[in-house]
Order: structure tokens, then sequence, then C-alpha cells
């Protein structure tokens, strides 16, 4: 990952709202994420915040689950 890109090698996706519990992107933002134009990823890190506190209200982040996968969260790889 490029040094701008927030991965933090979770790849966990939220099965309600299709987010990464470790970044905060959704699968199609992670795919374009390095050929996107320097404002749309400057858009989409300004709400990363929003998104991962919400997770987080909602026990759904990877911080409060560090080792169990619930049902409804997905992994995928990048390739």
């Amino acid at each position: 990952m490029s040094t701008d890109s927030p991965c933090i090698d979770v790849c966990r996706f939220d099965g309600r709202t299709g987010w990464c519990v470790g970044c905060g992107r959704s699968v199609p933002e992670i795919r374009s994420w390095r050929k996107m134009q320097p404002r749309a990823r400057q858009l989409i890190l300004k709400d990363l915040t929003r998104r991962l506190r919400r997770l987080k209200d909602q026990g759904r982040s990877q911080a409060d689950r560090p080792s169990a996968a619930p049902d409804d969260l997905f992994q995928i790889r990048e390739r």
C-alpha cells in the first residue's frame, strides 16, 4: 500500500455498511484507490473517522473484536 493509503492490513468488512472495520473504506473505494484523483481520496479520508466511529459505536470495529469475526463480517483479499 502507498503511504497515503489508510489501509492497516485488516481487510474485514461489515456486512451492514460494507466498510472495512480496519480502515473504513468500501470495497469499490479500496479497489479504485490508486487510480483516484487526489481530491476524491481526500473526500473519502475526511469521512473515515466518522465511519470508524460509527462501527465502534455499534460494537463492530476491529478494536472491539480483535480475535473473533462476527457472522456479518466478511473478508476479501486484494489482488
